[in-house]
């Protein structure tokens, strides 16, 4: 597994919880397991690993589940956004790609535990594309969305949340 160089941060959706890598291996890719749907709440894991020694935790911490003797499981306490996988004798953390701030930077080169993979994973590009969230028929329940929109933004901020909700 190659290291490369680069600058990278991510973090919940809530902003309590963000990071920041210096380094990061070319291991991103999606795992099918049972466990790691579970842990994500969706039908696999989409990952990409840091070494330990190039992660700092820039805001909070972030809360761990043992998922197994091996395992931590991180996520926010306060909203819930799944972090990462770490093997707790390892040398790096896998982040899940969708809390980084730039997910699109990282396409997955491997997919792992087929063995509990859905059997409509294969038939989703099939599926008719619904449209962008933004649609006319919707533009006031869209823009209320946006009104009240409590989610950090895909960078960092010296000060979350920007104001409080009464």
């Amino acid at each position: 597994m190659r290291r490369y160089a680069i600058e990278v941060s991510g973090g919940c959706q809530c902003g309590a919880v963000r990071y920041h890598a210096t380094e990061m291996l070319d291991n991103a890719h999606i795992c099918h397991c049972r466990m790691c749907q579970k842990a994500v709440g969706n039908i696999f894991a989409a990952l990409v690993a840091a070494p330990r020694e190039a992660i700092t935790w820039t805001r909070g911490e972030p809360a761990r589940f043992r998922s197994s003797d091996h395992v931590d499981r991180g996520f926010c306490r306060d909203c819930g956004t799944p972090l990462f996988y770490e093997d707790v004798s390892g040398d790096r953390v896998n982040f899940t790609i969708g809390s980084l701030d730039h997910p699109e930077n990282f396409p997955p080169g491997a997919i792992t535990g087929n063995e509990a993979r859905v059997p409509w994973f294969t038939t989703l590009l099939s599926i008719e594309d619904g449209g962008a969230t933004e649609q006319p028929d919707r533009r006031d329940w869209w823009s209320a969305i946006q009104s009240t929109n409590n989610q950090h933004p895909d960078h960092d901020t010296s000060v979350w949340p920007p104001h409080k909700q009464d």
